[in-house]
């Protein structure tokens, strides 16, 4: 996701998504004479009221500025003329398809859809299939010539022959010669529909009846079938792969002596704490985000993971392409419930070819719903112009097309030319269609004609038959304007601007520092007598491989050390450990006696602009829009009308 797409959702979501309607209408405030009304306001209002954290902003005084500063940078915006920007025009064109999405389900169709997925997430397939490629529009003779080879393919599979030998020998699939036709496990939503149905409306072990996709004509063998996995969580000590100029590090003996500390009776989590790569994770005792199959870019871990049973289960020691793991096992969680999945599965499915149910349903109700008709006598006059040449994508509209600007179809008030029919069939013969003689042709494809113009006509209206739908938009269309004023004026600023930033750094550094960092040699063992030798190897200045090399002997790891610089209240740092020079004496926390050998101490010191820019970028930004608000106020005339802000007040309280 870009920072774009990002900072839309986030806009969209908190600060200007309200759709509740308010009857009330008054001018609240005027910005060069142009009004802005109360209904707006209170609307949105009221929608981010639960939403936002900051008291300050509930309060209707702070929020109304807050209103009017939004409002002042869109009218920026316009006066630079970024509206008529290419970008910004194609950007609200795809978000308005996005939004218009939700006005052309059927909710009961929908419904079924997501019943039906819903049942058949509960279940993981695992099939082999063979294919015979042809084209979805191929000739009457091409399709029966595909499907009498699946069909002979077929006959054989039923007769016992082995089903991966005929996909390497027959499948058209093209990976079939590497995995003999096996697609491993699968779910709803991974596979074409039609081939997602035959897969789950076939009995383990046995052969599908033959499949039509848009690849063509496939048989299915289901090998197994097994319940969803669900959701997991578990924890994880992680030992990077070495980066090649790391050649002294040893990541497959470091996790065997870690996971022979936790044999030894050693914490997971403090292990996982101290020595642990995965810094995302470490500092919470390597525990991750829950987790799915197939949801992670590592399927030794997935199974891994998913192969321990009880809650408290680990792993012995294994390897990923990312390095070494120990997982232990915290928590599995059942396949969520239809109503948590729904809003998901709907997604899913308007992206499927199971949405062609969802469109056919759409059709009918638009027919239902406009009145139209058609100009028989103009239909009669193109019907005439398509000649056999069609069907070898041959045909060219007539010299006179454009001469057909009589009225074809009418819906409602809209009339439609013929001239956009003809353009329709020219586009048509991209299609491949094969119907015979040409009049059903032709009348097949004024069929789909019609079903594109009342869908078109339908979304053309959708701003006057359902108001929510048209503050949304508006809401969009000042959204996308605000982002690119913002990444003009203030966003790109932030970060080109050297020498501002430079100043506004000197201005403000006290306010980012460095807490006390150690350098820092630690050691740490459950047994008393190990760490007072390691103390002692400590104070002869050995290093940390050559301790552990001297004290962890016989297949029994004694003592594990940690070495480098970390700030005061690092996870890495012992609790109770003192930021004194040299070797500290032997102290105990928990279960675990430590010695450390501090060389370095350094005090609490002010940061670099390197070492604080993203925050001080951050802050920049902030001030700089700041400041642009405030010029923004002489650059326009705000009138705020305080009688009628005084009673939107009233209402909102």
């Amino acid at each position: 996701m870009s920072f774009r797409q990002f900072y839309l959702g986030l806009f969209f979501l908190i600060s200007f998504a309200g759709i509740a309607q308010n009857n009330t209408k008054e001018v609240l405030f005027t910005i060069n004479e142009k009004p802005y009304y109360t209904d707006e306001f209170s609307r949105i209002y009221k929608k981010n009221l639960d939403l936002v954290k900051d008291d300050s902003q509930k309060d209707l005084n702070q929020y109304l500025q807050l209103f009017v500063g939004y409002k002042l940078k869109v009218s920026k915006a316009y006066k630079l003329g970024l509206q008529n920007g290419t970008q910004y025009q194609n950007e609200l064109k795809s978000y308005r398809t996005q939004l218009a999405k939700n006005y052309f389900n059927d909710t009961k169709i929908t419904e079924e859809l997501v019943d039906e997925g819903y049942n058949r997430l509960q279940k993981e397939i695992r099939a082999s299939h063979i294919l015979v490629l042809v084209d979805e529009n191929a000739s009457p003779e091409d399709t029966l010539k595909a499907y009498k080879k699946i069909e002979d393919i077929s006959k054989k599979a039923l007769a016992g022959e082995d089903f991966e030998n005929l996909a390497v020998q027959y499948s058209e699939d093209p990976s079939a010669k590497e995995n003999k036709g096996d697609l491993g496990y699968f779910t709803a939503f991974r596979m074409v529909y039609p081939f997602e149905s035959a897969a789950y409306t076939t009995q383990k072990g046995k052969i599908s009846k033959i499949i039509r996709t848009r690849f063509g004509y496939h048989i299915l063998k289901v090998n197994d079938i097994r319940a969803n996995r669900g959701e997991i969580t578990v924890a994880h000590i992680m030992i990077l792969k070495p980066k090649p100029e790391e050649a002294e590090k040893n990541a497959e003996k470091t996790i065997n002596e870690i996971y022979k500390k936790i044999q030894q009776g050693e914490k997971f989590e403090d292990l996982a704490k101290q020595f642990s790569e995965d810094k995302s994770s470490a500092s919470k005792g390597g525990v991750l985000n829950k987790f799915g199959s197939g949801q992670l870019s590592s399927e030794e871990f997935e199974n891994t993971a998913f192969s321990l049973v009880k809650v408290g289960d680990m792993s012995k020691p294994f390897q990923s392409d990312f390095g070494w793991h120990i997982v232990k096992l915290i928590e599995k969680h059942p396949v969520k419930s239809i109503d948590e999945m729904r809003n998901e599965l709907e997604t899913k499915i308007g992206k499927d070819d199971r949405s062609k149910k969802i469109t056919a349903s759409l059709n009918e109700k638009l027919r239902k719903k406009y009145t139209y008709k058609r100009d028989a006598k103009q239909y009669g006059l193109i019907s005439k112009l398509v000649t056999n040449e069609f069907y070898e994508s041959k045909w060219t509209l007539p010299v006179n097309a454009n001469d057909f600007t009589a009225t074809l179809l009418t819906i409602n008030a809209k009339k439609i030319d013929g001239k956009a029919f003809l353009d329709f069939l020219d586009k048509q013969q991209k299609a491949g269609l094969k119907t015979k003689p040409l009049s059903k042709l032709v009348d097949a494809s004024y069929d789909k004609f019609l079903d594109e113009q009342l869908t078109a006509y339908y979304d053309e209206n959708l701003e006057t038959e359902f108001p929510e739908f048209s503050n949304v938009m508006e809401e969009y269309r000042d959204g996308l304007l605000l982002f690119d004023l913002m990444e003009k004026e203030i966003w790109d600023r932030a970060k080109t601007d050297t020498i501002g930033l430079k100043k506004f750094y000197d201005e403000h550094k006290m306010e980012h520092m460095w807490k006390k960092r150690v350098d820092v040699t630690i050691a740490s063992s459950t047994k008393e007598d190990m760490i007072k030798k390691a103390q002692a190897f400590l104070k002869k200045n050995e290093k940390s491989q050559a301790i552990k090399y001297k004290l962890n002997v016989d297949n029994v790891i004694n003592v594990m050390t940690n070495s480098g610089v970390f700030e005061e209240g690092s996870d890495a740092l012992p609790k109770t450990m003192k930021y004194n020079l040299g070797v500290s004496e032997v102290f105990k926390e928990g279960e675990y006696y430590f010695v450390t050998k501090v060389d370095k101490i350094l005090p609490e010191d002010v940061k670099t602009l390197e070492e604080s820019k993203g925050k001080m970028v951050n802050d920049y930004q902030q001030y700089l829009e700041q400041r642009w608000v405030d010029d923004l106020k002489k650059e326009f005339t705000v009138k705020i009308n305080t009688d009628v802000f005084e009673g939107v007040k009233k209402q909102l309280k």
